[in-house]
């Protein structure tokens, strides 16, 4: 059985920054930023922001 994210994985993973964003119809520099994030970090979701709340 095949998740969404292996099929999506499956269909952008050998693809440029410029062949997702055209299929996403994105900015190529939000793949980008996303592509680094996870690269750097494994997740993709927004982290809290550091230092103590106002």
């Amino acid at each position: 059985m095949q998740t969404a994210s292996t099929n999506i994985c499956e269909r952008l993973c050998n693809k440029s920054v410029y062949e997702i964003s055209l299929l996403l119809n994105i900015p190529r520099s939000t793949v980008r930023g996303i592509i680094t994030k996870w690269k750097q970090l494994g997740i993709t979701a927004t982290q809290p922001p550091s230092g103590r709340s106002r």
